[in-house]
């Protein structure tokens, strides 16, 4: 790989929500991507998925109940899905807005399969919480198929799943193919599709894969140079929403585990940024993380602002 390789994550604000949403965002996004292109990167691109994954599984769900002869659709497909859908606007964008710059550079989007670990602690504690709102007695029928809920409001329920750390990216290879010949690959969107190793098979499973730290394993995989995190602010802060409230600017390793101690990151939120900047750094040296937002992914990548870890 380049030493110019960078992973771009770009989390919910370059996605938008809804389909119109999406569209006029991932023209953002592709404005952002054009831009490093521009400045010699070798771009390879992650992306958060869960308005969207939640869409899906729940009008897939939907659908099941009101026709019998279908099946419910497993997380896991509809993981699947919404990489198909979000890579098909985000590289149509992201190729419209090069071509618009007089750039040829084919943009694929791979189908992405992560492979977690059946006995991770996180199966003990699912946390994210995924589809529409259930009944008591909705909430009753999918614990007794083994799965789990929780009470958002008296008598009122959501199903949650469990988050495991993602080990492995099953299509590295393909991915690091199309990277190592000039393409801009988008890959392990949502965090991966969640498989479980049984012999030589891959079987999905009903998780969602922290996004962040799968795109920290991605740049680590590729022996990338950056590992670009674009989120909802500019610059990561120490007590955040107090009147002690300290943007942080360039930190060190040492520095960012020690905030982590010191419970300064959220957990689900900007915790597992900070956790995969540290994963990916901390695996080779000249490394670098960069979290900032989407309008100042370019400043960020010129560490002109961003929190960098280095």
């Amino acid at each position: 790989m380049s030493e110019k390789t960078v992973v771009v994550a770009l989390g919910h604000k370059a996605l938008g929500t809804t389909l119109p949403e999406q569209k006029v965002a991932t023209k953002a996004a592709a404005k952002a991507i054009a831009d490093l292109v521009e400045d010699g990167a070798n771009v390879v691109i992650s992306h958060s998925n869960g308005p969207q994954v939640g869409m899906i599984h729940t009008a897939m769900n939907e659908f099941g109940k009101a026709h019998p002869k279908y099946t419910f659709a497993p997380m896991s497909v509809c993981s699947a899905m919404s990489q198909g859908y979000i890579g098909y606007d985000l590289q149509n964008a992201i190729r419209t807005e090069l071509l618009s710059r007089g750039i040829y550079k084919p943009v694929a989007t791979v189908l992405t399969q992560v492979v977690i670990d059946p006995y991770d602690d996180a199966f003990a504690e699912p946390e994210k919480i995924i589809g529409r709102v259930l009944t008591a007695e909705e909430a009753e029928a999918e614990e007794e198929k083994g799965n789990y809920v929780t009470e958002i409001s008296e008598g009122q329920f959501r199903r949650i799943l469990a988050s495991p750390k993602p080990q492995r990216i099953v299509e590295i290879e393909t991915i690091r193919a199309l990277a190592s010949a000039g393409q801009i690959v988008i890959a392990a969107g949502g965090g991966g599709i969640p498989v479980l190793e049984q012999g030589i098979e891959l079987h999905g499973a009903s998780a969602i894969v922290e996004k962040d730290l799968a795109s920290g394993l991605l740049a680590e995989e590729l022996n990338a140079d950056t590992l670009l995190i674009l989120t909802s602010v500019e610059k990561v802060s120490l007590n955040m929403g107090t009147e002690k409230e300290e943007l942080l600017g360039i930190i060190s390793a040492e520095d960012a585990h020690k905030y982590i101690e010191a419970d300064q990151f959220k957990k689900g939120s900007m915790l597992p940024k900070i956790e995969a900047g540290l994963s990916f750094i901390e695996k080779k040296a000249g490394r670098r993380a960069i979290i900032t937002d989407i309008a100042h992914a370019e400043a960020g990548y010129k560490e002109k602002t961003g929190t960098i870890i280095k």
